[in-house]
């Protein structure tokens, strides 16, 4: 019962699993929203920082080996440092400027739907940073698998998953529409590797669970399984 136990906290809590390394060394560090910036303003976080992450954070840390240039080419087009040059938007803006590294393959694991977003990056910065600028509406149809098919997908090589939601009242509030609510790590062991807003730091926790749960409010509709090419 006591190893059982053990194997429990690694699983759900803020330690390590050894099923796979990516990320693992980052387990356990807190969890802090924005955790990056330019270092100057409007935003004066620093470029690259390994104590603390928010999920997006995380996942493009891990992504550059915690190595500074390449997080630059992943965090901005063009690895162009500039506050209006970041890929603010997983949508419109990092999935795109990182396709020579990601690939949305959700359709390869389970049926897929598609959820269509418009990006307005011109009113977001506006209402949430009260920045004037002169960015046209985009939009996106994103591929993704709905909760009902989830049960079913097994991976065998780590992926970026990326969890979906319909348009909610928070859009109305930050100027845009968002589809992407949360990214993380699916281990090949059913292991969600993610930074947590909720516990506070980054963590392994099972990913079948923590979907179950997130199903349970109805504007969450699916996840999107991204290949790290």
């Amino acid at each position: 019962m006591k190893r059982l136990a053990i194997i429990l906290v690694l699983l759900s809590g803020c330690a390590g699993n050894n099923a796979e390394y990516i990320g693992q060394e980052y387990v356990g560090a807190k969890y802090q929203a924005d955790a990056l910036g330019e270092a100057v303003a409007p935003d004066t976080d620093p470029l690259i920082r390994t104590d603390s992450f928010d999920c997006v954070t995380f996942v493009e840390t891990v992504l550059a080996n915690g190595n500074r240039e390449k997080l630059n080419k992943i965090r901005y087009k063009n690895g162009n440092i500039d506050f209006l040059n970041r890929n603010h938007f997983i949508e419109t803006d990092w999935l795109k400027n990182n396709s020579d590294l990601v690939e949305n393959v959700s359709s390869e694991y389970a049926p897929t739907k598609n959820r269509h977003v418009i990006i307005d990056k011109q009113n977001w910065l506006r209402v949430v940073h009260n920045l004037e600028s002169d960015f046209a509406p985009q939009f996106a149809d994103l591929e993704y698998i709905p909760y009902e098919y989830v049960s079913g997908v097994h991976v065998s090589e780590p992926m970026i998953v990326l969890f979906i939601s319909g348009k909610s009242e928070k859009s109305d509030k930050i100027g845009t529409d968002l589809a992407v609510g949360h990214m993380g790590f699916l281990l090949p062991d059913g292991v969600l590797r993610h930074a947590s807003s909720q516990y506070g730091c980054v963590m392994d926790t099972d990913f079948y669970e923590y979907a179950s749960k997130r199903m349970e409010n109805k504007n969450n509709i699916g996840i999107m399984l991204v290949k790290i090419k």
